[in-house]
């Protein structure tokens, strides 16, 4: 099965100093818009999302029809479906 790309979604309070812990722990944007709250970023193959106002607890997420690097894949299962 091909799920998408797996992530922790984290519901964050301030999505700047959010992004200045893990950065300091080698994680690196790579995706996402602070403008709008929230941000993809990764360490090797460790993937969080930073979400700021919209998430009510932190989530395991799969991304359906992403791969690692959050290009589409041509096809996938779709966890929702399953």
């Amino acid at each position: 099965m091909r799920l998408g790309a797996f992530s922790v979604s984290l519901a964050v309070k301030d999505l700047a100093a959010s992004r200045d812990f893990y950065t300091k722990l080698g994680f690196e944007s790579f995706a996402g818009d602070a403008a709008q709250g929230w941000l993809i970023l990764r360490n090797d193959s460790a993937v969080i999302g930073l979400f700021q106002g919209m998430l009510e607890q932190n989530t395991l997420t799969f991304n359906p029809g992403w791969n690692a690097n959050a290009e589409p894949l041509d096809n996938f299962d779709d966890v929702r479906e399953i």
